[in-house]
């Protein structure tokens, strides 16, 4: 029973056992009906909705929508045939006997009803202005729900952890800045003027601490924060469910982390079934063309590179002369696809960087139309089809260019063809682990080698050997857990030894002046023996969106920020006091848009 000073229930705890006793609600005017002297409340609570009959006029009249009221009357069972099957207290009403208006609304800039939510003439506003009412817009029911779940399952992975033998612990949100990824939100410190805090990024230096101090098994719901371009999976400040472990290797990590997605998704009514299953980087990267894969459909990519060698197609020839590939996928019975709709896939693969997309439409009777096939001879079409498992109906698609070119095309318009065939169904929950990334991945435009993860991971053993002669074939222990094409989580293997930190620092650039300047007191922390651990984090906001199938990570936090990283709703960010800006030892240059110190 939820008793409180102002009610004795809640609105679904009023079921059939109670019909004959005396209750009191309290919540928000979902809906108002009048009939005939009869007025019809459907009382709205974070629970759900039950119906209050009136038969005082005057006690009906002052009742409008979202008005707050209590309510007290006698539960009874409701007339045969007006029973809601859609409603959890559908079999039952309550007949008022006293109404007190708790608090009054005005006129919503636009409708939270729960009976109007799914109906089409309920038409929500732009985000913008559902963000702007952020408190309106979390009263709709399916707003209510996601957070809901939220709450759920952060309860469920700590449940899973501390049985697990997890401590939970805070560290700090106001660090030392170490810049190498994305940017930092850094803060002044007034007592130690020209002098900033970073809020982090993610809190991993400092869990890897803990396990130098003997904690062994650490987590936490760490708030992280990243200055990073809009994307809609992206929040400058996130949630992430942060797990560190001692004395353990990749393979421990992992059937941990698997043990607590599947006490997340039972919390949610699923049952996942373990373990689940796994491929390499580079697999991922030749079957799907992306190491996010997503496995609720076929199509994947097939190397036709030998098939068409000694061609005189001079789009494959080019490829192939300069050290790329080509690649096809077949998007099966889809041979009938009209020019039109070919010619829009071409556009979309050019956004990719692709400069045009080969394609063989099979005809149902074996025959063929394509856009190269003039450069080909007979049996060259022919060992292509084949390759490809071509089948009358089916449409092949070919790209050729480098294979990082190759895999960006392929991999995305796999997934542009699954959306328009309808093949991506959100209940459906394919889950994959992604193993042996590179180390290190190179950065044309800072011309060095740059992490592909983070620098504190521990390469492979057997690839250690080539750090100084050939870095970027150094495979990392690494792992990422991916779920229906979204990252999820990751995590790796730490380095825990001082001499293959010094070594990781030197291949990424750093001078052992600027190693110490920015992680000197991890390095110094390094000289007093280290575990070997390991560890991985999930995007709980990510987490939260795919369960639910929501498009936006925004419809799963409670107040998200927009795409310029500003709040709607509180206008932040707000110009400061002057007094302010004086005490942090900071004078802004309103005409050049800076700021300087």
């Amino acid at each position: 029973m939820s008793q409180t000073a102002y009610r004795t229930h809640h609105a679904t705890e009023v079921t059939e056992q109670l019909v004959g006793q005396k209750v009191t609600l309290a919540g928000w005017v979902d809906r108002r009906r009048d009939h005939g002297g009869v007025a019809f409340i459907d009382l709205r609570d974070n629970t759900g909705l039950v119906q209050v009959v009136i038969y005082d006029e005057e006690m009906a009249r002052p009742l409008r929508s979202e008005f707050v009221i209590q309510v007290v009357g006698e539960v009874r069972l409701r007339p045969d045939g007006n029973e809601n099957e859609h409603l959890a207290t559908g079999k039952i009403e309550v007949v008022a006997e006293s109404i007190e208006v708790l608090a009054k609304s005005d006129a919503l800039p636009f409708q939270v009803s729960t009976a109007l939510e799914n109906e089409s003439e309920n038409k929500l506003p732009g985000e913008d202005v559902r963000l702007k009412y952020r408190y309106l817009d979390l009263r709709r029911p399916s707003m209510q729900r996601n957070l809901k779940l939220r709450a759920q399952m952060s309860k469920a992975a700590r449940h899973a952890l501390e049985e697990m033998g997890f401590e939970e612990i805070e560290t700090p949100t106001m660090i030392k800045s170490t810049p190498e990824g994305a940017r930092d939100f850094v803060v002044p410190a007034r007592l130690v003027p020209g002098s900033w805090y970073a809020l982090p990024q993610s809190p991993q230096l400092l869990k890897q601490l803990l396990m130098v101090s003997g904690v062994e098994r650490y987590y936490q719901l760490a708030r992280c924060y990243r200055d990073e371009d809009f994307r809609a999976d992206r929040q400058p400040e996130f949630t992430q469910l942060d797990m560190e472990m001692a004395f353990v290797d990749q393979e421990d990590v992992m059937a941990m982390a698997e043990k607590v997605i599947a006490a997340i998704w039972k919390s949610a009514g699923y049952d996942i079934k373990l373990p689940i299953q796994r491929i390499t980087w580079q697999d991922a990267m030749d079957r799907f063309g992306s190491d996010k894969p997503d496995l609720r459909f076929g199509m994947e990519l097939k190397n036709v590179s030998e098939a068409v060698k000694g061609c005189e197609f001079a789009v494959f020839k080019g490829a192939l002369e300069n050290g790329g590939s080509v690649r096809g996928i077949n998007a099966q019975g889809q041979g009938h696809m009209p020019r039109k709709k070919i010619d829009a896939l071409v556009e979309y693969a050019k956004g990719f960087g692709a400069k045009g997309l080969a394609y063989v439409a099979i005809s149902e009777d074996g025959t063929f139309k394509s856009s190269f096939a003039k450069f080909m001879k007979d049996e060259e079409m022919n060992a292509l089809i084949k390759v490809m498992d071509g089948k009358p109906g089916d449409l092949l698609l070919f790209a050729a260019d480098r294979d990082k070119v190759v895999f960006d095309v392929l991999g995305n318009l796999r997934l542009e063809l699954a959306r328009q065939l309808d093949l991506l169904k959100k209940d459906d929950f394919k889950f994959l682990w992604v193993t042996e990334f590179p180390l290190l991945e190179y950065s044309e435009e800072e011309d060095r080698y740059v992490a592909m993860h983070h620098p504190f991971t521990m390469p492979m053993d057997e690839d250690l050997q080539y750090i100084d002669t050939d870095p970027g074939r150094v495979r990392a222990k690494a792992y990422d857990i991916v779920l229906n094409g979204v990252e999820m989580g990751g995590g790796s293997v730490r380095i825990h030894q001082a001499d293959i930190q010094s070594k990781m620092f030197e291949v990424l650039g750093f001078t052992p002046e600027r190693a110490k300047e920015q992680f000197g007191f991890l390095l110094e922390a390094f000289k007093y023996g280290v575990p070997p651990h390991a560890g991985l984090a999930y995007g709980l906001d990510r987490v939260v969106m795919l369960m639910v199938g929501a498009d936006s990570i925004r419809d799963v936090i409670a107040f998200p920020k927009v795409k310029d990283a500003s709040c709607l709703m509180t206008e932040a960010p707000g110009q400061v006091d002057e007094k302010q800006l004086e005490e942090l030892h900071i004078a802004v240059a309103a005409e050049e848009e800076q700021y300087h110190i």
